[in-house]
C-alpha cells in the first residue's frame, strides 16, 4: 500500500517539558510514554501503546479496567476525570496507601478525550 506511513504505536513529539525515559508526556491530545530523556522542545519518540507502569495518586485506589486519566499539572494518572485527559484503562489493582504511588496502566493509543 502506497500511503502506509508507519505503524504509529511509536511517534516522534516536540517535547513540551523536559522528560525522562519512562515519563508520561501529553502533546495537545496525544499521551505516550517517552522512550528516552529529552529537553524541553526538543524531540523525542513515545510509545502510544503498551502496558506501563506510571506514577499515580496514592490516596486513589484503583480497580483492574478502571478509566484512568493523565493529570498534566502534576505529571501523574488519576481516576478523576475533571479536565484532565483519559490515556488508558487499569491493568492491576493498587491500593489508597500514601505508598502506593505505582499504577500499571494500558494506553488506550487514540487521541485522549
Amino acid at each position: 500500500m502506497k500511503n502506509f506511513i508507519q505503524d504509529g504505536d511509536t511517534l516522534t513529539v516536540t517535547a513540551p517539558y523536559a522528560l525522562l525515559s519512562g515519563g508520561g508526556c501529553l502533546v495537545g491530545s496525544l499521551f505516550g510514554v517517552a522512550v528516552s530523556d529529552a529537553l524541553i522542545s526538543t524531540e523525542v519518540e513515545i510509545k502510544t501503546e503498551g502496558v506501563f507502569d506510571l506514577p499515580k495518586v496514592g490516596s486513589q485506589a484503583w480497580t483492574v479496567g478502571a478509566r484512568v486519566y493523565w493529570d498534566d499539572t502534576n505529571k501523574h494518572l488519576t481516576t478523576t476525570a475533571s479536565t484532565h485527559k483519559l490515556v488508558g484503562v487499569a491493568v492491576a489493582a493498587v491500593g489508597s496507601g500514601a505508598g502506593e504511588t505505582i499504577g500499571r496502566v494500558r494506553l488506550s493509543a487514540a487521541f485522549t478525550l
